[in-house]
């Protein structure tokens, strides 16, 4: 495996958000990454958590034909990489840092992923972070996406976007 991957997610609105993946913080959560992206797992799935100056959560859920949201693809879930499950990760949950999501089970992070839009360090040794924006403008994009208006979609969705976003692609890039 690499050390780095460099990585954009095109989103539906055509913005794009520039990442490197680092495997040297979290290689199982970059290898688990990078696989779901090498089989175009991640296209057409939607941005179903928002909120604003914490996080943008994706990687569960997709619109169907039908205009309905349903569940993507399981995925099978992976050791979380962080301190209070055995494991240094020295990457800190800032502004741009993407990390594993994952349920009270500390083993659970699958394809649901999260990228901060504020510095939230409450989040350090409880995620696996395992890589950060390579640039301004994709931090924009993040807080764009973050500053959306949400609503109360289902006792699950409370923080759902009013207008869809959701991702196009993930394309791997130079660094």
């Amino acid at each position: 495996m690499q050390e780095k991957y460099y990585i954009e997610i095109v989103l539906t609105n055509e913005k794009v958000i520039r990442l490197c993946l680092d495997s040297k913080v979290a290689p199982k959560s970059v290898a688990n990454f990078v696989g779901l992206v090498e089989n175009k797992f991640f296209d057409g799935v939607i941005f179903h958590r928002v909120i604003k100056d914490f996080m943008i959560q994706t990687g569960g859920y997709k619109i169907n034909e039908m205009n309905q949201l349903v569940e993507a693809d399981e995925v099978p879930s992976i050791v979380g990489e962080f301190a209070s499950n055995g494991f240094n990760n020295p990457l800190s949950h800032d502004l741009g840092v993407i990390s594993m999501a994952r349920t009270s089970d500390k083993n659970s992070a699958s394809s649901q992923f999260f990228i901060c839009s504020a510095k939230c360090t409450w989040l350090d040794g409880e995620y696996a972070a395992f890589g950060y924006c390579m640039d301004e403008e994709s931090k924009q994009v993040v807080l764009e996406v973050s500053n959306v208006d949400t609503y109360r979609a289902h006792p699950a969705f409370t923080d759902f976007p009013c207008d869809v976003i959701g991702i196009k692609t993930i394309n791997f890039i130079e660094g």
